[in-house]
């Protein structure tokens, strides 16, 4: 996707959708005009109905149009999703979607949004970024989308992002782009922005006052979706010996790096069991329990009561 020759945005907001990550994008855009002089980015916030949509903090933007009577079509339509994605999407939003992809209309995401595009069917065989929390359910859902945990991703004519302050970063980017890196780097010192990160940087670190080995070792862990985790090859992919490895994690994290890594599965299967519609069976299965009775046990082990109990909840 060629960043430089967008002019023309559309933000589809979704009900529920994260105002943050909605409204960092078109600020930038905003701004990047009032530096430059010139209206050098123009956009649209469309709804399904045309109705404005309600944020996740009930909140809306407006004005607002149907993305079915949108005037001019888009440089660029981001898809901007937020809580309980899943019920914000139905067969109209899908169908819009799938009709401007028809059409030529490159398409993208903010935060959740990126379910839509992928209930669509718009992101099969792409790179796909999504908000961390979000990570583990869509990727179970979605098997044909390479789901990354980076800031944004662009994948041919698909630009997804994560969400959160992350918007900033892929529309700087943008204007960088079309106005030059002079340019954007006024606009991030409007906005106090030290640093622009670049899209391949993580969303989401270790978060561990600890040595970078260890802190690699622990991206490592938590991006698998292997089980069981093999911790020797782990720790050979980070330049660490076993041993040196599990000395690091006792330190740092206060256990091994097989008692880390079953924690890591269990928070797993929490998010499946209450983010997704798979069976309370299937998702043990999915996060390497051989027995649903192992799963149950190490579940209430772990959270205080079985998986069973946590879907019904």
């Amino acid at each position: 996707m060629d960043f430089g020759a967008l002019h023309r945005l559309a933000f589809l907001t979704l009900p529920n959708y994260s105002m943050i990550a909605c409204a960092n994008a078109i600020e930038v855009l905003r701004m990047a005009n009032r530096l430059s002089g010139r209206d050098a980015y123009v956009w649209d916030v469309v709804t399904p109905d045309g109705a404005p949509a309600a944020a996740s903090n009930g909140l809306t933007l407006q004005p607002t149009t149907a993305i079915s009577a949108l005037a001019h079509a888009p440089d660029l339509l981001l898809a901007c999703g937020g809580v309980d994605v899943r019920a914000s999407v139905d067969t109209g939003v899908t169908a819009a979607l799938r009709r401007l992809a028809r059409e030529g209309v490159p398409l993208g995401s903010l935060c959740t949004g990126a379910f839509a595009l992928a209930e669509a069917g718009l992101l099969r065989g792409r790179r796909c970024a999504v908000h961390w929390e979000n990570l583990t359910a869509i990727e179970e859902e979605f098997p044909d989308v390479e789901f990354t945990g980076d800031l944004f991703t662009v994948d041919r004519d698909r630009v997804t992002c994560t969400g959160g302050i992350a918007p900033i970063s892929l529309m700087l980017a943008m204007a960088e782009a079309r106005l030059g890196p002079a340019l954007a780097a006024d606009v991030a010192a409007q906005f106090l922005v030290e640093r622009v990160r670049a899209g391949t940087e993580r969303q989401r670190s270790a978060g561990l006052a600890a040595p970078e080995k260890l802190e690699a070792a622990v991206r490592m862990m938590q991006d698998s979706g292997a089980w069981p985790l093999q911790a020797a090859a782990i720790a050979r992919s980070v330049g660490l010996s076993p041993r040196q490895l599990e000395r690091l994690c006792r330190r740092h994290l206060g256990q091994t790096p097989a008692a880390y890594a079953a924690g890591l599965r269990l928070e797993r299967a929490r998010t499946m069991l209450r983010e997704t519609a798979m069976q309370v069976t299937a998702v043990g299965a999915a996060c390497g329990y051989a027995t649903p009775s192992r799963f149950s046990a190490a579940y209430r082990g772990r959270f205080g009561l079985p998986p069973n109990h946590e879907r019904r909840r």
